[in-house]
């Protein structure tokens, strides 16, 4: 998953690979994120567009889910709004990744793995964190993230997450 903030780092991100898109500008209008929401999902067929924290938004723009940040609404109240599109959720810990899957949510985010430039006041979990919340997560897919490379992102893959998301991977 390439979390992005345009749709034109969008369109790169595919053309690196990218099998998912999470588009996340925190610091954008409703009506602005819409708008480039609208344009990943025109443009990027098949690969799934998710918006970060707005359902408002992948509803407008037709996108096919979520990805929701550990302190938003929940998993069920986000399922209630969007139904059968995609909601994930972004987890720090054993037990709100407990709660996402107890809820319904499709996959979950887990991080970080490793230093970030993202969330620089964060210090990296570790693989063997990455695989307990795999351990504890029978039947929902867990996507590694943080400090993510190609190197890690093999070592992510081997430690059994489902996937990875990235930000500057995918730059």
């Amino acid at each position: 998953m390439a979390v992005v903030s345009t749709a034109e780092a969008g369109l790169r991100a595919v053309a690196h690979g990218a099998t998912v898109l999470q588009l996340r500008a925190p610091s954008s209008s409703a009506a602005a994120l819409e708008r480039e929401a609208a344009r990943l999902v025109a443009s990027s067929s098949p690969i799934p567009v998710v918006v970060s924290a707005r359902c408002d938004v992948a509803l407008a723009s037709g996108a096919a889910g979520v990805n929701l940040p550990e302190r938003d609404i929940s998993v069920a109240e986000a399922r209630a709004l969007l139904g059968a599109r995609l909601v994930g959720r972004s987890v720090h810990s054993l037990e709100t990744a407990r709660e996402a899957e107890a809820q319904g949510a499709d996959f979950v985010v887990f991080g970080p793995i490793w230093h970030s430039p993202s969330h620089p006041h964060a210090g990296g979990v570790g693989l063997d964190a990455l695989k307990d919340i795999i351990g504890v997560l029978p039947r929902t897919p867990v996507l590694a993230i943080g400090g993510l490379t190609e190197e890690r992102a093999r070592e992510v893959l081997d430690a059994g997450a489902a996937g990875y998301a990235a930000i500057t991977m995918f730059e």
